[in-house]
């Protein structure tokens, strides 16, 4: 396939290890080219495991959360090294997720981001109310922010976007935004640059993934929709949550029409 995956990995205890083996098959049957740039604490054997199968690997010594945007520039330079004209980056647990639930969506859509120089990848109503209220509310008010800014009314919180070989090449070389906030200041900053073309596809995969991960917690909550009201309870989750929003509006405002 002529498209790259970047994807950012954080596992310090090896969660995701089950669905990477249910997973690989069929994903590495269709993206020869995988770059995974992991952050320090991430967990050997799910290391060596990516070795195993022939990813390239990138580690970082920086707080990953904290760097989040600096990571996933990281991310993209090392797809960029692979070689292919186009680059998918995504969030590894994401990309487990849309490969065990929505395969063939996904290869569709690692063909249609070929068709602009930068593609934010969404999420259908359906797989956006998938996520608990504490991430709709707050995504909400980053996708409002988005639209008065750049007049595009899109889903902006996915966090996987489609990158054609020059626009992966301009994001590496020019952004310096180090946070999360690099959900919108990139395509912001293409579109400043004025030489790109912008595209925005909606997806079933991008649906609430977190729950993977948490099997057993699920279980004991009652199942998934209790356990999502539990997230949705606690005050801190909220207060996280709010702060991201906040760092992403502010990531706007250097972008704003005055």
């Amino acid at each position: 396939m002529d498209v790259a995956l970047a994807l950012v990995l954080h596992d310090p205890i090896g969660r995701l290890i089950p669905q990477l083996d249910r997973t690989w098959p069929g994903l590495a049957a269709h993206f020869d080219a995988i770059a995974v740039q992991t952050s320090a604490q991430t967990t050997a054997p799910l290391l060596q495991r990516l070795t195993d199968h022939g990813v390239r690997l990138g580690r970082e010594s920086v707080d990953a959360a904290a760097n989040i945007g600096r990571v996933r520039r990281h991310a993209v330079a090392l797809a960029l090294q692979l070689d292919r004209p186009f680059v998918l980056y995504c969030d590894f647990d994401r990309i487990l997720h849309w490969a065990e639930h929505h395969p063939r969506e996904l290869i569709d859509v690692a063909a249609r981001v070929q068709q602009y120089d930068f593609t934010v990848l969404g999420r259908t109503p359906r797989a956006f109310g998938t996520h608990p209220r504490l991430q709709r509310d707050t995504e909400a008010i980053i996708n409002h922010v988005f639209e008065r800014v750049s007049g595009r009314p899109w889903d902006m919180g996915a966090g996987a976007r489609g990158l054609s070989r020059r626009a992966a090449q301009a994001i590496v070389a020019n952004s310096v935004d180090d946070t999360l906030g690099n959900d919108v200041s990139w395509p912001l900053q293409l579109q400043r640059m004025g030489d790109f073309t912008l595209g925005y596809l909606e997806t079933e995969g991008l649906e609430f993934e977190t729950a993977d991960r948490f099997p057993d917690e699920v279980a004991a909550a009652g199942g998934l929709p209790d356990w999502i009201d539990q997230l949705d309870d606690d005050p801190a989750h909220w207060a996280m949550r709010l702060d991201l929003a906040r760092v992403e509006v502010m990531a706007m405002i250097p972008f704003a029409r005055s």
